[in-house]
């Protein structure tokens, strides 16, 4: 037997390590007999098919109907039922995916490519999809493997985009939204993180304002640093009037992203910071009181170790007017923190930047300080900076029970000159920008799927042996894409600000003042199938509103097969789980399963701040984590949390009080809210959640 057809009616090579690998999942799911027997089965069902096809080509329905009248006659009915029913399941799939009207030969979840639909895939004039999620990698590809060309007008572009293709469609590296949006097109910008500086000047305040506007419009979000504005009450000597301070022209820029949305492509997001120093610190803390004030923005605290050591000793700290540097007065610092963690046990926000410990750690200390990050806050940026960012998919780094140490390795090159070649082929939306980030050349690599792929490896999350696989992972991380940065700077020189910078002293060659970031992915996890970043599951089995009127009940598909192969697994269990989303009072699963699986609520929340500390450990920018807390938790239990982070070196942090905000991408099926919403008792998430924080800000 050489060839099959395929649904669509084209005809393929025949695969019957296809049959053979389906079959041994059927034997495994129910226990019934030996799975190596799932060998001896495939070769019956190849010779019936020999027999029955020796003039025709068979069917994929065809082949699939012999293998099931193959189980029965070999005494496999519990089998030949696992099959029916995959069958049945990969049906309903297809049906939905047809109804979305996207053609998928990546054989992605239904949600996956519904989300590829909404954001992702090109459309023609009548808005309809004009290309497949194949097409997607493959123009992709293209667009990148193109750069290659700048450095050597022979270099062999084929073989650069096939690498870089394969990457993609295997799903172990996924470049940032924008990139999939928008390489191959005439938008063509492809950075995900911006941060624009707003001077103390009604000109500054507003050409910032529009300079916001093109990002979003492109893709990308912005974070700023408001830090620089004259507090409120002050004199503007140009007309002897008083200043109205920060807060008020932060609404401006609020209300400008509501207008924008991003062309409806990709929800505006802003990252909002102000120093603890600043006059008008206290109105910033509490900004979020008014219900829907500053919706489209994060807010951080811009922390000082002045402040943290006035914090330890109990003391007063001094705050300076921006305009004059001039000390305007002092509060507790007691007083300020007991505020800010007060008001992210209400709201969420503000969040902790630390921006001593950045600073610390600017790779190019020459050019100025780092005053803002992007919106979820893992890439510090200088003004005018932008960022590139991938990750890589852990959930796809595991052989033989252990780390995959060489496909990680290959996944991490292979990202490091993709986001490199980014650059070159970017089209910036601001020529600051263009000018900033071409004398970086910062790129930020990371990670998501560690979740699975602590699952994979039996590894619970709140664990010291957790901790040590994240400092494994993260330490291989930095390690191959600084000598793969290295490696392209050879070729290709050092990044143009590298005289001066903390590389020249260090005597390394580096083609990227930065190469590690780790983001919360959001969408492109969706995509790869995987958890979110470094984050831990948000829930074992729930209901995704995949799109209106069609809800879908997602189980990890991690637990689905150990929970097959304990012999624990069934429908009505899975319902259950999805009530609260958690096993933690699952009756019938077993307690050696329930450590490993544990999901965000379940996990305390110093382990979720030593993971991040983990990570930051080797990584150059920073880390998004959520530090996820649930509902009743204390205000103390925010403090411990914030004070930890700093303890840790980490730099910088956010937490959410489940149901601290009224809008929410994520509910708990055990959760009242529930039911006041007239929903289904079940655990409910939106489309584009992934994990971390439950909150639309928060997965931009």
């Amino acid at each position: 037997m050489e060839r099959i057809r395929k649904r669509d009616g084209s005809v393929a090579a025949f695969e019957a390590g296809k049959i053979e690998a389906a079959l041994r999942k059927a034997i495994e799911a129910v226990g019934e007999g030996e799975a190596s027997r799932a060998g001896e089965l495939t070769d019956k069902v190849v010779r019936k098919l020999e027999a029955r096809f020796a003039e025709d080509i068979p069917s994929v329905e065809e082949v699939q109907d012999l293998v099931e009248e193959t189980l029965i006659e070999e005494g496999l009915p519990r089998t030949a039922k696992a099959y029916i029913l995959y069958r049945e399941r990969r049906a309903e799939i297809r049906r939905t995916k047809d109804f979305i009207g996207v053609k998928d030969e990546l054989k992605l979840t239904v949600n996956a490519v519904n989300v590829l639909k909404k954001r992702y895939l090109l459309k023609d004039e009548h808005g309809q999809v004009a290309e497949t999620p194949d097409q997607m990698f493959r123009r992709v590809a293209k667009a990148v493997a193109a750069a290659d060309l700048a450095y050597d007008p022979r270099a062999d572009v084929a073989a650069v985009e096939e690498e870089f293709y394969r990457a993609m469609v295997s799903l172990d590296f996924l470049p940032n939204s924008p990139t999939l949006m928008n390489a191959g097109t005439e938008v063509g910008q492809l950075s995900a993180c911006f941060v624009i500086p707003v001077e103390d000047s009604i000109p500054g305040i507003f050409d910032a304002v529009k300079d916001m506007a093109l990002v979003h419009k492109s893709g990308g979000g912005t974070g700023f640093s408001f830090s620089r504005l004259r507090p409120k009450g002050d004199v503007v000597q140009s007309t002897m009037g008083i200043a109205s301070g920060p807060i008020s022209f932060m609404r401006i820029f609020d209300v400008t992203t509501e207008v924008i949305r991003q062309g409806g492509r990709r929800r505006g997001a802003n990252m909002g910071i102000l120093r603890c120093d600043h006059p008008d610190i206290l109105d910033f803390i509490t900004a979020k009181d008014q219900d829907g004030f500053l919706s489209n923005f994060n807010l951080s605290v811009g922390i000082t170790d002045e402040f943290m050591r006035a914090l330890d000793k109990d003391e007063v700290y001094f705050l300076r007017n921006p305009r004059s540097g001039a000390v305007t007065g002092s509060l507790h610092a007691r007083d300020v923190f007991n505020l800010i963690v007060t008001q992210a046990w209400r709201t969420g926000d503000p969040g902790l930047i630390f921006l001593d410990t950045v600073n610390r750690h600017n790779p190019t200390p020459q050019l100025g300080e780092i005053e803002s990050t992007n919106p979820c806050g893992e890439q510090p940026l200088l003004p005018w900076e932008s960022c590139n960012l991938g990750s890589v998919n852990l959930s796809n780094m595991t052989r033989n029970g252990g780390l995959d140490e060489e496909r990680l390795r290959d996944a991490v090159r292979t990202g490091v000159h993709f986001l490199d070649n980014v650059i070159d082929i970017n089209r910036w939306p601001l020529e600051e920008t263009r000018k900033v980030t071409l004398g970086n050349r910062k790129i930020g690599l990371g990670v998501m799927g560690f979740a699975d792929f602590l699952l994979k490896l039996g590894v619970p999350y709140d664990s010291e042996d957790g901790l040590r696989l994240a400092d494994q992972v993260a330490s291989i991380l930095e390690e191959e894409s600084h000598l793969a940065s290295g490696e392209l700077a050879r070729r290709r020189g050092n990044f143009p600000n590298y005289p001066g910078s903390v590389w020249e002293k260090k005597g390394a060659p580096m083609r990227n003042a930065t190469t590690v970031t780790i983001a919360p992915t959001g969408t492109i996890s969706i995509i790869a199938g995987c958890s979110s970043g470094i984050e831990p599951l948000f829930a074992i089995s729930f209901v995704r509103n995949v799109i209106e009127g069609t809800r879908l009940m997602e189980i990890n598909p991690v637990f689905e097969q150990a929970a097959k192969e304990g012999s624990f697994y069934s429908n009505d269990l899975m319902m259950e789980i999805a009530r609260s989303g958690t096993l933690q009072h699952a009756e019938g699963v077993p307690d050696e399963v329930k450590r490993v699986f544990v999901t965000a609520f379940d996990i305390a929340p110093e382990w979720h701040v030593r993971m991040q500390a983990a990570f930051q450990a080797h990584c150059d920018n920073a880390v998004s984590k959520t530090i996820n807390f649930p509902s009743d938790a204390s205000i103390d239990d925010i403090e411990e949390a914030y004070r930890l982070a700093y303890e840790l070196g980490c730099k910088g942090i956010t937490v959410y009080r489940y149901g601290s905000k009224r809008e929410q991408v994520l509910y708990l099926g055990s959760d009242s809210m529930m039911r006041l919403l007239e929903r289904p008792e079940y655990t409910m998430a939106e489309a584009e959640y992934a994990g971390g924080c439950p909150t639309p800000l928060c997965f931009f």
